[in-house]
């Protein structure tokens, strides 16, 4: 599958990493460093602009990298980009570290998904079918 897809920042284009990778790394398109403080969070352009096809997404997706060694998620994961936008691609980043984090230009912030979905249609009941499970949820199937 092609996406059509506007680069105005001066990085290379979202890449896979290895041959088997789902995300394509994306990387912060910016003028100056951005410190961001322990809980902070903020808005990271990226330079990138794409009209995905119809029934398709990207998911935005923090990098495990970034997470584990300097506790930087991003806020709203997995963020959403519909087929429909066509505004720049930029990535709400959180520091939940208790150390100040500095985004560099062309840093590797994020991670991009792309999936085909499909839009429901609601079959509105007034009793659902019967499963083993049940209502039983939030931690119903662990150990007992």
């Amino acid at each position: 599958m092609k996406v059509k897809i506007i680069n105005k920042s001066h990085h290379p284009l979202p890449a896979y990493a290895t041959e088997q990778s789902a995300g394509l790394d994306i990387r912060a398109n910016i003028d100056t460093p951005i410190e961001l403080k322990p809980l902070q969070r903020c808005l990271v352009p990226t330079g990138l602009y794409m009209a995905l096809p119809k029934g398709y997404e990207a998911q935005v997706r923090p990098r495990s990298g970034l997470a584990i060694k300097k506790g930087i998620g991003v806020l709203n994961s997995p963020g959403t980009i519909d087929a429909d936008y066509r505004g720049e691609i930029c990535v709400i980043l959180i520091n939940l570290s208790s150390e100040n984090f500095i985004i560099e230009d062309g840093e590797r912030v994020a991670q991009l998904v792309i999936s085909k979905f499909e839009q429901t249609q609601w079959d509105e009941v007034e009793v659902l079918d019967e499963t083993e499970r049940g209502d039983g949820g939030f931690g119903h199937t662990g150990k007992k």
